[in-house]
């Protein structure tokens, strides 16, 4: 049976050996803190070195501050492992890296539609199909893009809310851009009734929509029939904008105007389907 001596010395004992194993290590021990600081100050001067890289070509602040964070992490856990080995742990990095895969695995099955959307918006801001200030039809949703995130892009409607969809959805589905090429084609549909010279009518259209200031002058104003109905012949005029200078709406209902302006003024008469009462029609059925 151990007394109370024997204790004291089997602690005393322990204790030397611990103490000598740290005399024999503080070498190791000073190098691993030297690497450790030397890649702390790599890690921050390699992080503003990839910032001012990725600067250069994209303006999508989230994705240059995480990417240089991202490369800041590499960079200190490369410095970890280097200092860890110094200490003699092989056995220990091997687990860190054993654990960081299984723990990478499952924040990817916990965090799935988080993981896609952030996949999502890194590719968005490479590839830039979208850039903030187009006009973008997505998801069923039309509007302005007044930012881009990696989680999502937002949109502003222009009826004074703004509409934030995930990436993945941006991604994955159909993206309609009117800003892309610098021009839109607007469509005019209405009708003239079937007493009017359609040639006139054509003629007058097509001018009363050149005129309009905002129009593109290398682009063809049209004016094409595409119907017949026992109230109306149904015709399109189809012209060019510019939608960085005007919006495709008021666009269209300052051709609208002046169509009808010019027709009043040419005796045609302007109808649109499919409820109107022709009073050309009605006119000429109560002179029979």
């Amino acid at each position: 049976m151990l007394n109370l001596g024997d204790v004291a010395r089997l602690i005393f004992d322990r204790l030397e050996g611990w103490v000598k194993t740290a005399i024999l290590y503080l070498p190791n021990l000073a190098v691993a803190l030297l690497v450790i600081l030397l890649f702390n100050f790599v890690s921050r001067y390699f992080r503003r070195l990839v910032v001012r890289g990725f600067d250069r070509f994209s303006d999508n602040l989230s994705l240059i501050n995480l990417t240089g964070t991202v490369a800041q992490l590499v960079v200190m856990t490369l410095g970890l492992f280097i200092a860890l080995d110094v200490l003699g742990l092989e056995k220990t990095v091997a687990s860190l890296l054993a654990g960081a895969g299984v723990l990478a695995l499952a924040i990817g099955f916990a965090f799935q539609d988080l993981t896609a959307n952030f996949i999502s918006g890194t590719i968005i801001a490479l590839q830039r199909p979208v850039e903030v200030g187009d006009m973008v039809d997505t998801n069923g949703f039309m509007g302005r893009v007044v930012r881009i995130k990696l989680r999502s892009i937002v949109l502003d409607n222009g009826g004074g809310q703004t509409i934030e969809i995930p990436s993945k959805d941006v991604f994955q589905k159909p993206i309609i851009n009117y800003s892309r090429t610098g021009e839109r084609r607007i469509e005019l549909t209405a009708g003239v009734s079937h007493l009017d010279d359609l040639s006139k009518a054509q003629r007058v259209a097509i001018s009363a929509v050149k005129s309009l200031p905002f129009i593109r002058t290398d682009k063809p104003v049209e004016m094409h029939y595409k119907g017949v109905s026992l109230e109306l012949i149904q015709f399109l005029v189809w012209f060019w904008i510019d939608p960085a200078k005007i919006d495709s709406t008021k666009a269209l209902s300052e051709a609208i105007k002046a169509v009808k302006k010019a027709f009043d003024e040419n005796d045609v008469l302007m109808l649109f389907p499919p409820h109107t009462y022709d009073l050309k029609k009605r006119a000429s059925e109560s002179l029979k």
